[in-house]
């Protein structure tokens, strides 16, 4: 049997059967770097038709319809499981995806494994699973308020890099609601010093009000 009857064959039993389960499932086709194929449940959340879909590149895809700071994180995953080859391995990731043509992104938890090769041995088709978190009963509001601060970890790790180790100190007692006179009496320097130093925050993050300054707070685990 040729690769492109073995591939034909695959996609088949996968349409036979995708639908049944509550989760998108994507075929990848590593040789093109396009979408080879999607379960209607994928294509009805994208608001797209399979022919279309097949038309765009990965990196029309990936612009189109996910946050490209998720990206920074999975991709590399993605690559490591190509490198490694393994058969049995999958590699799992939180993505933003924009659905229905939607403004905002919607959270959702996937995993990748390698589905196909060649006589080479070499990938030729990856397979995705993906389901929305707002779908996941078990998953609270908390965990869904972590993701999003480790979003923002990512976004603004560079803007707090900037603080000094004294500066970070004097962030997380205003950030735990202490006043400068008792923030200076913990840190052993005057209630004068830490507002300096509140200035000194409030500029290198770009921020003006106490609940911008918590919300770095609690990204950089200080409160």
């Amino acid at each position: 049997m040729t690769l492109e009857a073995k591939i034909a064959l695959q996609i088949a039993t996968l349409d036979r059967f995708a639908n049944l389960f509550p989760c998108v499932t994507i075929v990848h086709n590593l040789k093109n770097k396009t979408i080879l194929w999607m379960s209607d449940r994928g294509l009805n959340e994208l608001n797209i038709d399979i022919s279309d879909l097949v038309k765009l590149n990965s990196a029309e895809y990936h612009a189109k319809y996910f946050n490209p700071e998720d990206a920074k994180e999975y991709v590399p995953k993605l690559f490591g499981l190509l490198q490694r080859n393994n058969n049995e391995e999958c590699v799992s990731y939180f993505q933003q995806v924009r659905i229905n043509g939607q403004k905002h992104w919607t959270w959702h938890l996937s995993s990748s494994k390698v589905l196909m090769r060649d006589d080479e041995n070499n990938p030729v088709l990856m397979i995705t699973q993906s389901i929305s978190i707002d779908s996941m009963k078990s998953l609270t509001l908390k965990a869904e308020r972590t993701l999003q601060e480790n979003n923002f970890l990512k976004q603004n790790a560079i803007a707090f890099s900037k603080l000094s180790k004294r500066e970070i100190e004097v962030l997380s007692c205003l950030a735990s609601g202490e006043s400068a006179v008792t923030c200076g009496e913990k840190l052993f320097i005057s209630p004068k010093t830490v507002e300096t130093h509140r200035k000194n925050v409030r500029k290198k993050l770009g921020i003006n009000s106490f609940a911008e300054l918590s919300k770095y707070a609690r990204a950089f685990d200080l409160i």
